[in-house]
C-alpha cells in the first residue's frame, strides 16, 4: 500500500520543486513519482483479486478509489481482469485486444501496438472500458448499473478536482506560463511501463494454458526480485495464472512444486526482466498477437517460446 499513498503524497513536493527545479533533480522525481504509479497498478490489480487485504471489502473499497485516480472503474478492471483469465489468450480475452482477435489484421496490430505503447494513458482506459460498451458484452444488467455509477463518480470527482483548483489558483493570480510539461511524465509514463509489462507477459505466445501462455519471471539479482517482490510478484506470472487466488509470495514456490510435479512440461522461465523483453521485442513488429492467429502466424512466423529447461530460475 506503500506506493498508491506515495503517489499521492510525492506528487505536490515534485510540482513545486523540492530539491530544486535543476534537471538532474527532476529526472530523479520523474523516476520515482513513474515507479509509484507504475506500482498503483500492482495494487489495483491485487485488489481485483482480493488479495491485496484478506476481507473483501477493504479490497473493493481500495480498488475503486484507485479507479478513480487512474480513471479506470474498478469494476470494469475486475471483470476484464476475470475474462482474461477465464479466455487466455482466446478472442474472448478482452484484456489483450486486439493482440488476442484473429479478425483483426496483422497490418492494425502491428500499428496498434505501438499506440498502445506509447500512448497507454489513452489506450489503457478504452481497452478496458470495451466489455461495458461492447454490444456483445458478458456483463450482466446489475453489473452494469455498478460500472455506470463508477463512471459517473469518476468523472464527478475530476470534474470537481479540476474545476476546484483552477479557481482557487485564479483566485491567487496564478500565471499559469509557469506550467512545466515535466509535471505530467509521471502521469504519462507509467501507463507506458504497464502497458510494456502487459506484452512481457503475454505477447507472441500461443498457448491457452496458463503456464505456457505467460512468460514468468523468477530469480535474477537483488534488484529484479526487489522490483518484483515490490510490485506484488506479478512478473511470476504464469503461476498467477494457474492459481489466481494466491498470495504474491506464494507463487514462487508453487511453480517449483508444479514444474517437479510435471518435469517434460517446458515453461517459458527468464531470469530478469531484461531477458523476458528480448524474448519479447520481435512480436511487437513480426507478429504482435497472442493465441492462435493460424494465418498471420504462418504469413509473419510463430514467436512461441522456445524450449525451456525445467527449473525457475533458467531463460
Amino acid at each position: 500500500m506503500a506506493f498508491p499513498v506515495l503517489a499521492i503524497v510525492l506528487y505536490p513536493l515534485f510540482i513545486f520543486g523540492v530539491g530544486s527545479y535543476d534537471a538532474l533533480t527532476q529526472c530523479v522525481w520523474v523516476i520515482v513519482l513513474t515507479y509509484c504509479m507504475f506500482c498503483v497498478g500492482g495494487s489495483f490489480h491485487e485488489a481485483a483479486h482480493d488479495t491485496l487485504f484478506r476481507n473483501p471489502t477493504p479490497n473493493r473499497i481500495v480498488g475503486r478509489a484507485i479507479g478513480v485516480v487512474i480513471g479506470i472503474p474498478f469494476t470494469v478492471y475486475k471483470e476484464t481482469h476475470r475474462q482474461h483469465h477465464a479466455c487466455l489468450n482466446t478472442p474472448g480475452d478482452y484484456e489483450l485486444w486486439p493482440y488476442c482477435d484473429p479478425a483483426t489484421s496483422l497490418g492494425f496490430r502491428r500499428l496498434f501496438v505501438w499506440i498502445d505503447l506509447s500512448l497507454g494513458v489513452v489506450t489503457a482506459p478504452w481497452i478496458y472500458g470495451r466489455i461495458y460498451f461492447s454490444e456483445v458484452s458478458p456483463l450482466k444488467p446489475e453489473t452494469r448499473r455498478t460500472i455506470r455509477m463508477e463512471y459517473l463518480t469518476i468523472g464527478g470527482v475530476w470534474l470537481v478536482l479540476i474545476t476546484g483548483l483552477v479557481l482557487v489558483l485564479n483566485a491567487r493570480g496564478y500565471d499559469w506560463r509557469q506550467f512545466d510539461p515535466v509535471w505530467l511524465l509521471p502521469l504519462l509514463l507509467s501507463p507506458v511501463a504497464n502497458t510494456a509489462r502487459k506484452f512481457v507477459e503475454h505477447l507472441g505466445l500461443t498457448s491457452r494454458e496458463p503456464l505456457l501462455g505467460t512468460r514468468t519471471v523468477v530469480g535474477g539479482n537483488w534488484l529484479s526480485r526487489l522490483l518484483r517482490y515490490l510490485n506484488f510478484d506479478i512478473a511470476v506470472h504464469g503461476p498467477h495464472h494457474r492459481y489466481p487466488r494466491a498470495r504474491h509470495f506464494e507463487l514462487a514456490p508453487r511453480l517449483k512444486a508444479y514444474q517437479c510435479q510435471h518435469p517434460d512440461l517446458q515453461v517459458p522461465v527468464f531470469p530478469n526482466y531484461l531477458s523476458a523483453f528480448l524474448h519479447t521485442l520481435p512480436s511487437l513488429w513480426n507478429n504482435p498477437a497472442t493465441g492462435d492467429h493460424s494465418d498471420s502466424t504462418r504469413a509473419a512466423g510463430n514467436h512461441s517460446p522456445p524450449a525451456k529447461t525445467n527449473t525457475p530460475t533458467s531463460a
